[in-house]
């Protein structure tokens, strides 16, 4: 009985290795995907931080320009409290004392004083 030999040009290859698809996306594109969701988060921080600063600018000229008014009603405020202490003055004292030896206007120092006093 004659041996079984190979045929001419021998078997074919025997594929052990696996041929399974890639699952997901390159790394190339991975990280292409992750930068440009990076880049639109850091837009969206620049565009808040800018935002922010304006409002902050915003709200600093206002109180510039609120400084005239509040200073006039500080002044009128001042204004009634020393002519209601003239006039306290010149009911208790009969006349007004010059406290300081100056025509000059001295703003005056208003202390808080609490309504029940212990004597």
């Amino acid at each position: 009985m004659p041996q079984d030999m190979p045929p001419a040009g021998g078997y074919e290859a025997v594929q052990y290795k696996r041929n399974l698809p890639t699952k997901g996306f390159r790394p190339a594109t991975l990280l292409g995907i992750a930068g440009v969701i990076m880049g639109y988060g850091w837009y969206r921080v620049i565009k808040g931080l800018r935002e922010r600063n304006e409002l902050a600018r915003e709200k600093m000229w206002a109180r510039i320009h609120l400084i005239p008014a509040l200073q006039a009603e500080e002044d009128r405020d001042l204004v009634r409290r020393h002519l209601a202490d003239q006039a306290r003055e010149k009911a208790l004292l009969g006349d007004n004392i010059k406290v300081y030896h100056s025509d000059r206007y001295v703003r005056p120092t208003f202390a808080v004083v609490p309504e029940h006093t212990t004597e």
